[in-house]
């Protein structure tokens, strides 16, 4: 785990919310900690505590940590992650994972997980909280990206926004332009999920966005010529897969 650890620059702004307590647990890591309990260690009060990944046994998931909450956790920098969010926006998380375990406990777990566990599956692994000005986030509906990123770009400045899907925050290690995030028009400071996010029937109300297209993300993209590549910057209208999120172990 020190040596995956070790793979994260801390110094990259999508990991800027995490970096405090990032650079913490790499050193915890780095003087023989394991990552449980270095994470028991720093949790806030609302946060729950890491486990060993065993302890779930055959219990799903999502299940297991609404009823003990406990979070398993291997030692791998996607579960690392994961614990990240957890401990830096515990009262969201906790909100997916009830969500989560309330589907379940009334539908089962089916070969398929449905409209809501799916809708919620894609915010934890995959999301993007941006609380930003009307023009922007219209520009960013209409996938208008020459008014979003070039036209409005110094209404950036008044933005606020937050990777929250740690499959996200891992694919960010090794940063590519084709990269998009789900974002959800939310507060990332305000601690709970968007309005409607936990509600069937889900309808996820996002846009996918290439992240790196974020003014201040990548140093590319002061050239305006960077949001010109087509197969990235989508016209409104043309298919985007959205199956870049990992699935949930329940």
């Amino acid at each position: 785990m020190r040596s995956a650890l070790a793979q994260v620059d801390w110094r990259q702004p999508w990991f800027a919310p995490y970096r405090e307590l990032g650079e913490a647990l790499t050193r915890d890591a780095a003087q023989g900690a394991g990552l449980a309990a270095a994470l028991n260690a720093r949790r806030p009060a609302l946060a729950p505590e890491f486990s060993a990944a065993q302890e779930q046994g055959a219990e799903p998931y999502e299940s297991f940590v609404a009823r003990t909450s406990r979070v398993p956790t291997r030692d791998n920098l996607h579960d690392f992650f994961n614990a990240l969010v957890w401990l830096r926006f515990p009262a969201l998380k906790r909100v997916l994972n009830r969500a989560h375990a309330a589907e379940i406990e009334r539908s089962g777990v089916a070969p398929t997980r449905g409209a809501l566990r799916d809708g919620l599956t894609l915010f934890d692994e995959n999301g993007l909280l941006l609380h930003a000005p009307a023009t922007l986030t219209l520009a960013l509906t209409r996938r208008d990206w020459r008014e979003l990123f070039i036209t409005q770009r110094d209404l950036w400045r008044e933005a606020r926004f937050t990777v929250i899907g740690h499959a996200l925050l891992e694919k960010l290690l090794a940063p590519r332009k084709a990269i998009t995030a789900h974002v959800w028009l939310g507060d990332p400071e305000a601690g709970a999920a968007p309005a409607g996010l936990a509600t069937p029937p889900f309808a996820p109300a996002y846009s996918t966005l290439p992240v790196l297209g974020i003014p201040g993300w990548w140093p590319a993209n002061e050239d305006p010529a960077f949001y010109d590549d087509a197969a990235v910057f989508r016209p409104a209208g043309s298919h985007r897969s959205t199956g870049s999120a990992r699935p949930c172990r329940s």
